[in-house]
């Protein structure tokens, strides 16, 4: 297969990388961020296309590994009619694309990717959707290239989807983000919670998380939460959002229980 990656984040090094490495050919890296471009297409040994005009309509897809808000600027700027146009955001529909190309997709990888540290392995989640049959076809060759985990889901699927993955991880990091804040104003070492965090996400994998809750929001243990508020008090953010939390679990096990 052959393709043209627009962008030079994190997404767009994940899929160049893996996709040349499984034998497919990238026609040209384009990115606004000329020297980025350059970094990529030396390690995937592709042209560096200094101009959005320079993608052809000569290639199996076109990838556009770009944030959000840009993707129907450039796609604007593109016009293709055998070249399959695709974005990889999860959180914009595959529609936006359909004015500029007769073949259209998304691919978007359910996981949070860093460029430094991409992953060696496949168990990564990419739900695809296509415009045509023609573009489901090539989307679903992509990412068998990339990953072992491939499932096409509808736009409202795709929503929900992505909202719970800004939930389960997004959310899930910034919690723990403060609590390494405040493991090290107390002078903790900030890996005594690496177990238990790491015992989280495998239990999970074996039975429901709804079935797996603990704590004292769970067990209405007021006391103990109670003194947890007090000793966020000198951060109204951080109490208000273990408020809000615990008045979530709270309510979620006290319904179960026909309270």
């Amino acid at each position: 297969m052959t393709f043209y990656i627009a962008g030079t984040g994190n997404t767009a090094w994940f899929m160049a990388t893996r996709l040349v490495k499984a034998g497919n050919k990238c026609l040209g890296v384009w990115g606004r961020n000329i020297e980025h471009a350059n970094d990529l297409a030396d390690v995937i040994n592709a042209p560096v296309l200094h101009e959005l005009s320079q993608i052809k309509d000569d290639a199996d897809g076109c990838i556009l590994a770009i944030t959000d808000n840009a993707i129907e600027d450039i796609a604007k700027q593109l016009s293709f009619e055998h070249t399959t146009l695709i974005h990889t955001a999860g959180s914009v529909s595959r529609m936006v694309l359909q004015p500029y190309a007769q073949h259209a997709g998304i691919m978007w990888p359910v996981y949070s990717i860093v460029k430094d540290n991409l992953p060696k392995h496949r168990e990564i989640p990419i739900v695809i959707k296509g415009t045509t049959d023609h573009s489901e076809e090539v989307l679903k060759k992509l990412v068998a290239d990339i990953s072992d985990i491939c499932y096409t889901i509808s736009w409202e699927q795709r929503q929900w989807l992505h909202l719970c993955a800004v939930m389960s991880n997004n959310f899930v990091n910034h919690m723990m983000a403060i609590s390494e804040e405040i493991c090290n104003k107390q002078q903790i070492p900030f890996s005594l919670l690496y177990p238990i965090v790491n015992q989280t996400t495998e239990r999970i994998k074996h039975a429901s998380p709804k079935k797996l809750q603990t704590g004292p929001a769970k067990r209405n243990d007021v006391n103990t939460i109670e003194k947890h508020l007090e000793m966020l008090a000198q951060n109204p953010q951080w109490k208000e959002l273990y408020e809000s939390i615990t008045t979530s679990i709270d309510k979620m096990y006290r319904k179960n229980k026909g309270e």
